[in-house]
């Protein structure tokens, strides 16, 4: 009897061991899965496609290489079609039912920041790929929120010392009137202020978003008889801008300097009507020599048949974030990865990157040059790559700008 017991006992102890091992194994094995969020249909596909191929490209790679953790990466996408509601509906349904270890994406500032809003909320970590608003990381930066891209300051601050440089006094600005072209305007009237004491703002235009009508702004902006023009507006807007404004000469002994407009997503559209001249951010991938960027770039026209976009870009290094994030935490636990994420480092095809600890902003740059036609085609000319940790506050700013939770 007693052996009959221990023999019981010893059966189902073997058995219970199987079920934990095969639980690990199991475990083990399942991929480490990502939600991803963002506006891949209407005016923003011409980023956020190229976007998609980015990403796609960093996952083929690593899991070609074994994965992390020894777990591939799995991406479950959603297209919240520029909407902040359905944004948060599908972060929600990505972490409830997909079980997803943490969300990455979204494009529109006013959209990040109600996902980042959402990461707070539920303690999911956030990785904010393309929105550029300042508030991600400093009004209302959260403990689970970290962004990719530089900021909205960081790349008007890059400009506003290009701008410094000009004779002009008087500046006229012209952006969309949301949460992304108030901050821009801001910022770069602040920097250029702060460079510049004596020049002054004689107007500012603020159409809706993808509502620019192109011929009462442009009137209004000559009206006010500017020497310079600071641009933010985009995609479709840019283009009526462009266009309604060589018609009326309004850039005529003008200079125009100009927020993402160097990025081939927005200039290419413009084919032989691109502006000649203007001082742009932008990602001029055919003059790029870095030996990192080649490699990339030949993978990736390699694996598309197509030559990659900034937003090619900003996809390929979320993802190549995620990795050195799990790598880094050793794990998929929030608070491990949220950890992890603070200061860290890796190497991307634009140089290798930091994540700030003092306000979870990257240190990824950009590339500021002038605008020139070639071949009928926009490009950018005489450029340089404007590290994102050189036009970044101060600690002591940036912690005024942040306020402790």
């Amino acid at each position: 009897m007693l052996r009959m017991r221990i023999r019981t006992h010893i059966t189902a102890a073997i058995a219970a061991l199987l079920t934990l091992t095969s639980a690990s194994i199991a475990t083990a094995q399942d991929p480490i899965r990502i939600g991803e969020v963002n506006s891949y249909t209407g005016p923003l596909a011409s980023f956020t496609v190229p976007y998609r191929n980015g990403w796609e490209l960093a996952v083929e790679q690593i899991n070609a290489k074994g994965g992390v953790l020894g777990r591939k990466l799995e991406v479950i996408s959603r297209d919240d079609g520029a909407k902040p509601a359905d944004a948060v509906k599908f972060a929600e349904e990505l972490v409830r039912r997909e079980k997803v270890d943490l969300i990455a994406g979204t494009f529109l500032s006013h959209i990040g920041l109600a996902v980042a809003d959402f990461a707070a909320r539920n303690k999911v970590l956030f990785v904010a790929a393309e929105p550029l608003s300042d508030a991600i990381v400093w009004a209302k930066g959260n403990d689970y929120t970290f962004r990719l891209r530089p900021s909205t300051y960081m790349q008007a601050a890059m400009l506003a010392e290009e701008a410094a440089k000009l004779p002009a006094k008087r500046w006229a600005t012209v952006a969309p009137n949301y949460e992304y072209g108030q901050s821009a305007v801001k910022a770069f009237q602040d920097v250029l202020k702060g460079l510049r004491p004596d020049v002054e703002f004689v107007g500012q235009q603020w159409p809706a978003l993808f509502k620019l009508d192109a011929g009462a702004t442009v009137q209004a902006l000559a009206q006010a008889k500017p020497d310079a023009i600071f641009n933010v507006t985009f995609s479709t807007d840019l283009a009526k801008l462009v266009r309604e404004g060589q018609l009326r000469g309004l850039f005529k002994d003008r200079q125009v300097v100009s927020l993402l407009t160097g990025e081939p997503e927005y200039l290419d559209p413009l084919k032989g009507e691109a502006p000649e001249g203007w001082i742009v951010t932008g990602y001029p991938w055919q003059g790029i020599e870095d030996a990192a960027h080649k490699a990339f770039l030949d993978a990736y026209s390699k694996r598309f048949n197509d030559y990659p976009r900034a937003g090619s870009i900003v996809g390929y290094n979320t993802i190549l974030t995620i990795a050195a994030m799990l790598e880094k935490a050793g794990s998929t636990d929030t608070g491990a990865m949220v950890a992890a994420m603070k200061n860290l480092e890796l190497d991307t095809p634009f140089g290798p990157i930091t994540y700030r600890a003092l306000d979870h902003q990257s240190t990824m740059g950009a590339y500021v040059g002038r605008t020139a036609k070639v071949d009928g085609k926009g490009v950018m000319v005489d450029f340089r790559y404007a590290n994102g940790a050189d036009y970044l506050p101060d600690d002591a700013t940036v912690r005024k700008l942040r306020p402790a939770k």
